[in-house]
């Protein structure tokens, strides 16, 4: 006989997920890549300090993490970092170079030996940085960016493509670092070179515009001694966004652009496949690829609208054929090598895993970080890709998990709970795969629903566009819209609902909270909250003016920075809160917090302001991710009146006299 269903109030789920599990389960593997026949990849350790370590695949299908603790695999090109290692074999055995977090210093690696420092210390603002290496045994160099601090402001820095000795001979002198480009832009993409070494072709932008805005496809000729001549713009500029450019096996330029209002391919500058789809993104972090070539001819894509799709098209019919798998979405992470692809693609029954495609087959398998069940997969949420209708008529895409629990159910005429969760960027999108700090609220009764809001990719250009000037208007109006649409059709209790996001989510959730009445309560991660001191000489060069286009030209709409801001309208909040930061953050630096909490003193507003040492933009440790979750839990269940006996009571603030 089946197992009897309990019948318990929504949210009161007992559930065999906890914070811990979630917590083990986060990250994934990133920047795959081939050295020689063999897969190496980079992947998150939480309970090792939340570093990344490098993982090798043997030919015999093992895998090895050839760094031990404490190296870091990982670079802060942007604060967002970028493609951080790169390899070739060498008389039969792998050397790589990589760069460690905590020095930021490019290194070099062979298995069996130590690591050794390839370039040298800054003792200037936040040093040499790089990202994005290219390695060139027959010049004796690695190529990649160099992002070098002027000054010990966040703004005092210069980036240029740069050439680095592997010998080692510029450990301890910068001058021994040979510059490629002039630095007359202010953000470079790594160099891709031409299979015969004679050409070099790199993306290029400055301020205001965010790579996503307008970027340069810039290209120039490699002279015998390195040199870069004749450098020049094929493609791109202001209001065209070039995401990605490549070489194919006989020296054909490729390229991602949005000239149409959607990201296609082109080769010597004629559209290949041109459909409105995206096979392309935003370009967060240096060394994102969606697309990468094969030796036959063929083009391996990531493509689609919302979700990515991994597929291998045919450039001369402009035919795509989809891998066959169960994974839903992939990260633009791909490598290629012969007729092989590899890439991480995950499903809402599966984490991130390392997948192979042989083209010559069509045969896709796991072969890297495979996923295992954390519980019973019958307690992961089922996701619901909907389209909703906004203000004006304008749909809004959004993934529902309805509460899931094979062991229980609500009862009857009891609506769940609903938490509507932001996404960061806000230029990014949700994507359709198993999240697990959503299952542990799923699998305990909650309902949640995350929302591609205005502004997403993976829709187009103009769905992208519809946030320009309106951030804190449009982002809101959204998620706020899939709340009281998904209340009103009887599929979550009006009074039962939350918002929740990190970074740019966190903005969303907290102008939410100030300037609509639909939330109860809200989760708040490392987020921007006052527009005014969030810019230039506050937060990173990459972002600092990123509000140009999010809400206008700061010199002539001065006053919509203040009006747009929670931190101007703390004196609405009623609503409980839970807020959350990194003391490391540099994005999002707690100072915003604490600008908001200032203008909040005195009001009764029950809150927990909860900070973490050793964490930046993003929480990577274990335990920080398992205190934040069970604190998230612990709001929810006392605003909504729960009983979760099994997680730690959230402390909430309340002003002395207020009644609990």
């Amino acid at each position: 006989m089946g197992e009897t269903v309990r019948i318990l109030p929504y949210g009161e789920w007992p559930s065999p997920l906890d914070a811990a599990t979630a917590a083990a389960y986060d990250g994934r593997p990133e920047y795959v890549g081939f050295v020689g026949d063999e897969v190496w990849w980079t992947e998150p350790r939480p309970a090792e300090g939340g570093r990344r370590t490098l993982v090798r695949r043997h030919s015999d299908g093992t895998e090895e993490s050839v760094l031990p603790a404490p190296w870091n695999v990982r670079s802060r090109v942007h604060e967002y970092g970028g493609r951080p290692w790169a390899g070739f074999v060498r008389d039969d055995d792998p050397l790589v170079v990589f760069v460690d977090f905590a020095d930021q210093r490019l290194h070099r690696y062979a298995p069996g030996g130590e690591p050794l420092p390839l370039t040298p210390v800054s003792p200037v603002g936040q040093g040499l940085r790089w990202a994005e290496p290219t390695l060139l045994p027959d010049r004796g160099e690695v190529w990649c960016v160099l992002e070098e601090s002027t000054g010990d402001g966040p703004d005092d820095v210069r980036r240029v493509l740069a050439a680095v000795p592997l010998d080692g001979s510029a450990a301890d002198d910068r001058g021994a670092v040979r510059e490629l480009t002039d630095g007359r832009h202010r953000f470079v993409t790594g160099p891709r070179l031409s299979p015969d070494g004679r050409r070099v072709a790199w993306l290029a932008w400055d301020h205001p515009r965010m790579p996503w805005d307008g970027t340069e496809l810039r290209l120039a000729d490699v002279t015998p001694d390195g040199l870069l001549h004749d450098v020049r713009t094929v493609a791109g500029g202001p209001g065209e966004a070039i995401a990605q450019a490549d070489w194919t096996h006989d020296g054909r330029l490729l390229h991602t652009s949005d000239r149409t209002g959607w990201w296609n391919l082109y080769r010597d500058g004629e559209p290949v496949c041109p459909r409105e789809e995206e096979f392309g993104g935003p370009l967060w972090t240096l060394g994102s690829r969606w697309f990468t070539p094969l030796d036959s001819g063929l083009i391996a894509v990531l493509h689609g609208r919302g979700a990515a799709t991994l597929g291998i098209l045919d450039p001369e019919r402009g035919e795509v054929v989809d891998a066959a798998g169960p994974w839903t979405d992939f990260t633009p992470t791909l490598a290629a090598h012969g007729e092989r692809v590899v890439a991480v693609g995950a499903s809402p029954r599966s984490a991130p895993e390392v997948v192979e495609l042989d083209t010559r087959t069509g045969r896709a398998r796991v072969i890297g970080a495979p996923h295992t069940d954390a519980v019973d997969p019958a307690h992961y949420p089922q996701p619901r890709a909907r389209t909703f209708t906004g203000p004006d008529g304008r749909e809004i895409h959004a993934r529902v998990y309805p509460p899931r629990n094979p062991g229980c159910a609500g009862p009857d005429g009891e609506l769940p709970p609903y938490v509507i969760r932001a996404h960061g960027g806000p230029t990014g999108r949700a994507p359709l795969v198993l999240d697990l700090e959503i299952a542990y609220l799923t699998s305990r009764g909650f309902g949640v629903a995350e929302v591609d809001y205005g502004g997403s990719t993976g829709y187009g250009r103009a769905y992208r566009d519809r946030l320009r000037g309106q951030w804190g208007v449009v982002d809101v109006e959204d998620c706020a819209a899939v709340a009281l649409a998904l209340a009103e059709e009887g599929t979550a209790a009006r009074d039962r609902l939350a918002v929740r996001g990190g970074s740019a989510g966190g903005w969303t959730a907290a102008v939410s909270l100030t300037t609509t009445d639909v939330y109860a309560c809200g989760t708040i991660l490392y987020p921007v909250l006052d527009l005014t001191g969030w810019g230039p000489g506050e937060t990173h060069d990459f972002e600092s003016r990123y509000l140009e286009s999010l809400i206008g030209p700061r010199a002539e709409v001065p006053e919509r920075y203040a009006e747009r801001s929670p931190a101007a309208h703390a004196d609405r909040l009623t609503a409980p809160f839970l807020l959350l930061q990194g003391l490391d953050d540099r994005i999002c630096p707690p100072v915003q917090c604490e600008r908001f909490l200032a203008r909040l003193e005195g009001r009764d507003v029950p809150h927990a302001y909860l900070t973490f040492e050793g964490e930046g933009h993003g929480f990577r440790r274990t335990e920080t991710m398992v205190r934040a979750l069970e604190a998230e839990l612990s709001l929810y269940a006392q605003v909504f009146g729960l009983s979760v006996p099994d997680v730690p009571t959230l402390e909430l603030t309340r002003p002395a006299g207020s009644r609990r």
